[in-house]
């Protein structure tokens, strides 16, 4: 079976990467999604990845504190699962660059269109690390830009929820998932599929984005191939 995109932006949910774990990271967990991230680039696929930070720290929960230090705490957050991940990839044998949005040259490479999309064309992975490294910003929305600047084919959301739902199933015992979705009537309906910053840049760029669980880690590469799973953003 052929792969439906060549080159992909996966968006990983940090909470997703506990998975139960005591800890801040499940590490078998870690290995099952590295597993199949080499499956995907030994078929091909050029994947990069950019990785929330729930497991760790999120912004909002600096209560009181300044909104933007409360934020940059959420951003050294998700180098943290950065450099796991790439860890993880390298267990496997296959090569990954971490790239921040702010220096941090000790760890990780500086963010630069050109030289990620070169790793991509070897069959490199690419861990984009610190979000756009400015506060205000989440995750979802670094990770539709940095799938508009590299002309990835598709934005995967991977998540602790397995779709787009008319309601939040977790308050809402009769939401129903959907199987597609406009951007217009996510926006219309305040659905909380992901937010509004990275939901209206989307709709003007015309970029596709499937949402789906990350429970089962192979939900990527069968998304990848053309599976119907979760639920599929558009314009």
């Amino acid at each position: 079976m052929k792969p439906e995109y060549k080159r992909v932006l996966l968006k990983l949910s940090g909470e997703a990467l506990a998975a139960g774990a005591d800890g801040i990271l499940n590490h078998d967990f870690l290995g099952e999604v590295a597993s199949v991230i080499k499956q995907c680039c030994d078929d091909g696929i050029q994947v990069g990845i950019i990785v929330g930070a729930g497991n760790i720290w999120r912004g909002r929960q600096g209560n009181d504190m300044n909104r933007a230090r409360a934020d940059h705490m959420g951003m050294l957050a998700t180098a943290i699962n950065s450099l796991a991940l790439q860890d993880a990839f390298e267990h496997k044998g296959l090569k990954a660059h971490v790239m921040t949005a702010v220096p941090m040259e000790t760890f990780a490479e500086p963010y630069t269109v050109r030289d990620a999309v070169a790793y991509l064309e070897k069959g490199e992975v690419v861990i984009f690390g610190c979000g756009l490294g400015a506060p205000f910003f989440s995750t979802d929305t670094a990770a539709v830009l940095r799938a508009a600047e590299i002309e990835a084919d598709v934005v995967l959301m991977a998540k602790n929820i397995d779709g787009v739902y008319t309601a939040d199933p977790a308050k809402d015992p009769t939401a129903k998932r959907l199987d597609e979705i406009t951007y217009k009537e996510i926006l219309a309906n305040e659905l909380k599929a992901l937010d509004m910053t990275a939901t209206t840049f989307c709709m003007e760029n015309d970029i596709t984005l499937y949402a789906f669980a990350l429970s089962d880690p192979k939900n990527i590469h069968r998304v990848i191939m053309g599976e119907k799973i979760g639920t599929v953003i558009h314009k």
